[in-house]
């Protein structure tokens, strides 16, 4: 990770910029150069950093008026692993100082704006404080997900004791770049049955291995599929922001598919995949031939089992259609949420300043009781009752009663009948599969797609990631597990594009995902499964605090609320292949883990 100031002059490539969507939170390493997910393959696209005399080496159609220079500080007023957002009065960058040496780069991270200086620096890279994406210091490239953009960095030199930074004013404006990207070469029509790369889906795993492909030079045609009927969206705001349309949610336009030539087809679905003559069938009976698949369906909702399946109003919340009717049919009426699952829970929080009534059936005790232990599932659950949340637990669904064929109540196991104008069933999902059974791909009792640390499945030429696949997990000695985090796809993508290419990759991540209720945010990071105990530092009725799991003597996985950036610290420790012992974290101090290094 070098530096960026006294040394040999550097090429600035000429990179794509877009103007910034303004996006508010509601409210987060790269794993160093060893546990970065993706340390051994070459950087592409990098930004970088100029010797003080490089204007000579600038683009011709980036002119001096397209510049700003600014003394930001003192060389003495940053110590080493700090950081601070300076003004150059075109806007704003990040100036860090690791090693001696000074670098500076976008102050927003791209995913959803978050300040950058509030995240972890630590071994060339910064990681964001809201949901755990990476940057190079050194190239502003993204290392670790989520997120597609990277940042633009920005020239750095000392003159008579002043940190000088030279920006571009678009790239201060912008604070985030696509890296270049490849062309498609083959001459292939569009109505062709063939494509070299075809990918089933339109998520993140998706979107990432086919932007992947372009990034590294891959210029043969690649084909994306998708049931949905919109170009890829921000799914996981569905459940946090129900009014927000598909245009608002995309991550990419339909416009910029294009210009890197990845063909999208919408509204198919897909049939039956033949391995044998490398074939995919769809519904509407169009075959496509390819010469590599990677398949990255997703999930779909658990089947339950209820009379009066046939009543109207009754979602599974998987489109931006879906999300905006809830909104509609709950405004000043009754809601019924069944399940309390993370998208469950974010709905009924949703829900609560628009509908007359919320009210939450669960199976078990207390709300995400599983996933972050008894203690933080008794204050969320304080939370959502403060906010005239009424919770049904230990009880399931036994009918949907409708009116005229519209949803008007909902009757429970123990007897209880509740009025329902909407409801919202968020009990789960399964892996997206069904149309594999037959098709020779190796699927696991509940039928997840087996993978290896490369993405391959059994069949030689077809990949697959994201939720509908289990992976070997090396913190858990290469253990198959199942990760349904937005994060983790991104992950996968990227690693199934590099195996596709031959380069050899694989899943070095700390998973890292984040709930949005009651403009309260938890962010978790790490593998909890399996934990035995759990470690409270902080004040649990307050809602500041941070939750260490542990299994045996060891820390498996972190939430916190109000705790930033201490989930983004205690991933970029585990990143790094480090233990993190329970004792560690019983004794009550962990300012060890609260970083000290930005001003």
């Amino acid at each position: 990770m070098g530096g960026c100031f006294s040394k040999p002059k550097a090429v600035e490539v000429k990179v794509e910029l877009s103007l910034l969507e303004k996006e508010k939170e509601v409210d987060g390493l790269s794993p160093n150069g060893k546990a970065s997910p993706f340390a051994d393959c070459r950087p592409n696209g990098a930004l970088g950093h100029g010797s003080e005399d490089d204007s000579g080496l600038l683009p011709l159609n980036l002119k001096t008026r397209d510049y700003v220079e600014a003394s930001v500080c003192h060389v003495k007023d940053l110590e080493n692993g700090q950081m601070r957002e300076v003004d150059l009065g075109s806007g704003r960058a990040l100036l860090i100082k690791e090693h001696g040496e000074f670098f500076a780069m976008g102050h927003k991270c791209p995913h959803y704006g978050a300040p950058l200086v509030k995240g972890v620096l630590s071994k060339g890279h910064v990681r964001c404080p809201w949901h755990g994406a990476c940057f190079n210091v050194t190239t502003g490239d993204i290392e670790d997900f989520p997120g597609l953009d990277s940042l633009p960095v920005f020239q750095v030199r000392v003159e008579k004791e002043k940190v000088i930074i030279r920006a571009n004013k678009q790239a201060l404006q912008s604070q985030k770049r696509s890296k270049p990207m490849a062309r498609c070469s083959s001459v292939i029509h569009s109505s062709a049955g063939f494509s070299h790369v075809l990918i089933i889906g339109s998520g993140p795993a998706a979107l990432v291995c086919a932007e992947t492909l372009r990034q590294e030079g891959f210029t043969d045609r690649i084909v994306m599929c998708t049931m949905d009927r919109h170009p890829p969206y921000d799914r996981p705001k569905l459940s946090k922001s129900l009014e927000s349309t598909a245009e608002q949610l995309r991550l990419r336009s339909v416009d910029f598919l294009q210009d890197h030539d990845i063909e999208l087809l919408t509204e198919k679905e897909v049939a039956a995949v033949d391995v044998k003559t490398r074939t995919v069938t769809f519904e509407d009976g169009l075959k496509m031939e390819y010469r590599k698949l990677f398949i990255a369906t997703g999930s779909k909702p658990k089947p339950m089992n209820y009379k009066g399946k046939e009543v109207k109003n009754v979602f599974h919340l998987q489109t931006p259609e879906d999300a905006n009717s809830i909104a509609r049919l709950a405004n000043n009426k009754n809601a019924v949420i069944v399940g309390t699952s993370f998208v469950g829970m974010e709905v009924a929080a949703a829900l609560t300043d628009k509908a007359h009534s919320v009210s939450v059936i669960g199976i078990e005790s207390l709300p995400f009781k599983k996933a972050l232990g008894e203690k933080v599932g008794k204050v969320i659950m304080k939370l959502f009752e403060a906010n005239r949340v009424k919770f049904y637990m230990l009880n399931e669904v036994s009918e949907m009663i409708g009116h005229h064929g519209q949803l008007k109540e909902v009757v429970l196991k123990s007897g209880k009948v509740l009025r329902a104008d909407v409801c919202v069933i968020g009990a789960g999902s399964v892996p997206a599969s069904g149309f594999l059974k037959q098709s020779g791909i190796h699927l696991d009792s509940k039928g997840f797609i087996t993978v290896n640390k490369m993405m391959q499945t059994n069949v030689e030429g077809v990949f697959a990631g994201g939720d509908v696949v289990t992976f070997p997990f090396p913190p858990r000695n290469n253990k198959k597990v199942n990760i349904p985090h937005w994060q983790m796809a991104h992950v996968h993508g990227r690693v199934a594009a590099l195996s596709m290419m031959g380069r050899a990759a694989e899943a070095k991540t700390v998973p890292y995902f984040w709930s949005a209720m009651f403009g309260k945010t938890i962010r978790y990071a790490g593998y909890g499964d399996g934990f035995d105990d759990v470690i409270i530092q902080g004040d649990l009725d307050e809602l500041r605090f941070v939750a260490f799991y542990t299994r045996s003597e060891e820390v498996v996985a972190v939430a916190s609320m109000n705790y930033d950036p201490i989930v983004s610290r205690v991933a970029e420790v585990l990143g790094s292949g480090k233990t993190i012992k329970k004792r560690d974290v019983e004794t009550g101090d962990i300012s060890w883990l609260i970083d000290k290094g930005s001003h």
